[in-house]
């Protein structure tokens, strides 16, 4: 059987000071996780350990993101975590600081007859 993707959820998340790309991607992830319940696991009585979990996290600087910590951020199921460049970073020139906005896309694929 081929996992099909059953959600779909969208977040955003910043860190206003100190340019901590890892804390805006966390923000993002939990703004997404937030938007959704997945009650239907229960309802099918379906294994929560076999969900297949993809998080995209978009960010200015990907290099600078901790995906073991995003993907510890995850609840159930199999996790995987891709970080690319997306986002955005807005400097502040008068104090040398920055705002890191992230964005995430989590996907849920079970497997479906």
């Amino acid at each position: 059987m081929t996992a099909r993707r059953v959600i779909l959820e969208l977040g955003t998340g910043n860190d206003l000071h100190g340019g901590d790309y890892t804390k805006a991607a966390l923000r993002a992830v939990e703004d997404a996780l937030h938007h959704s319940s997945l009650t239907m696991l229960r309802t099918l009585k379906l294994d929560k350990r076999r969900v297949q979990v993809d998080v995209t996290v978009g960010v200015q600087r990907p290099e600078r993101v901790d995906r073991d910590a995003v993907k510890a951020a995850l609840p159930v199921g199999v996790v995987t975590v891709k970080v690319v460049r997306g986002g955005l970073d807005v400097p502040d020139v008068e104090t040398d600081d920055i705002a890191v906005i992230a964005s995430a896309a989590i996907a849920v694929r079970l497997e479906l007859p």
